[in-house]
């Protein structure tokens, strides 16, 4: 019962810091207010979620801890209780400050805290280099340069062809309200599994059901509380135009698809974030200080959650 609920509430935190990843720029850009950008961003993300029992199965096993700790210990519930309420109380947390963190760092920092605690074994620390850091931390600047690229290359475009006006086009537009879709839907792919995960291993549910259980809860968190987070994404970090953002969006999407069909576990938040700066910063028009406060956010995110992992890991056991 308790794990059903953390491993819920974990869902519903993460859909309010993840929804509008892909629609922050579609509300930075004024192409929709900001109540029917978050339904767009909602029905694509719970279409997304539905989705990953059949694109992102990797993704579930490789979040059920095993590899990083014991085969048995992985299985067991209070492993991922502690799990879920390290990660739930981290993202929830930033959430409400506003600050677009990853749930994926959330849920590694969640594996470590609850396999320190509660594991007699050493952590696997060459599963958690290969299989989770190095992808979480390749994948942002990947962004970042493919978003700072892509968009010098559109102002050449646009600087050659001085009479073109792509980015105000009704097919630039519709291109733009695409993309975004496309990225809350390859989030919906590449969340849902991770999360599922937690009930799946331990045989709470089976996967179908899992990935159905926490869909629903990414789409109701996203619906209710998202507006911080999209706040700082679509006005603080960078003043966004059409051709930014979907710049922005094509990138980030492209890259999270791509990973979770290969399973690999990156970061849809500092995808997202990582091309909106990599643009920005092609466009001269990133605020430096927020950008700065957003990565600081990043580097606490793993050993808060691994920290809150350990002392609720702790407690389950004395």
């Amino acid at each position: 019962m308790l794990l059903g609920f953390a491993a819920l509430f974990l869902a519903f935190s993460n859909g309010a810091n993840d929804n509008f990843k892909g629609f922050a720029t579609i509300w930075g850009s004024k192409t929709l207010p900001y109540r029917r950008a978050l339904l767009l961003a909602t029905i694509a993300t719970v279409l997304g979620g539905l989705a990953s029992v059949v694109l992102a199965e990797g993704l579930v096993s490789q979040f059920s801890g095993k590899g990083l700790v014991g085969d048995d210990l992985a299985g067991q519930p209070r492993f991922a209780l502690a799990v879920a309420s390290g990660a739930a109380a981290t993202v929830i947390l930033a959430t409400r400050l506003g600050f677009p963190i990853s749930t994926t760092h959330a849920l590694v920092g969640g594996l470590v805290g609850a396999g320190v605690a509660l594991s007699e074994e050493a952590i696997n620390l060459g599963n958690l280099g290969s299989g989770f850091v190095v992808p979480l931390l390749v994948s942002p600047f990947m962004s970042a340069g493919l978003g700072l690229v892509f968009y010098w290359l559109l102002k050449r475009f646009k600087r050659s062809h001085p009479g073109a006006k792509p980015a105000e086009t009704p097919i630039a537009r519709g291109l733009h309200l695409l993309s975004a879709t496309s990225i809350c839907f390859a989030r919906g792919v590449n969340d849902a599994p991770k999360l599922a995960a937690l009930l799946v291993g331990t045989q709470l549910l089976d996967e179908s059901l899992a990935a159905l259980g926490v869909t629903v809860a990414m789409g109701i968190g996203g619906w209710l509380l998202s507006r911080r987070v999209a706040e700082t994404m679509s006005h603080k970090i960078n003043r966004l135009d059409h051709a930014q953002g979907t710049t922005a969006n094509l990138v980030t999407a492209g890259l999270v698809l791509g990973a979770s069909r290969f399973g690999l576990p990156v970061s849809t938040t500092h995808v997202s974030v990582g091309s909106i700066i990599g643009t920005g910063a092609s466009a001269g028009t990133l605020d430096l200080k927020v950008v700065r406060n957003v990565l600081g956010s990043w580097v606490l995110t793993l050993p808060t959650s691994a920290v809150i992992a350990l002392g609720v890991g702790l407690l389950i056991q004395s």
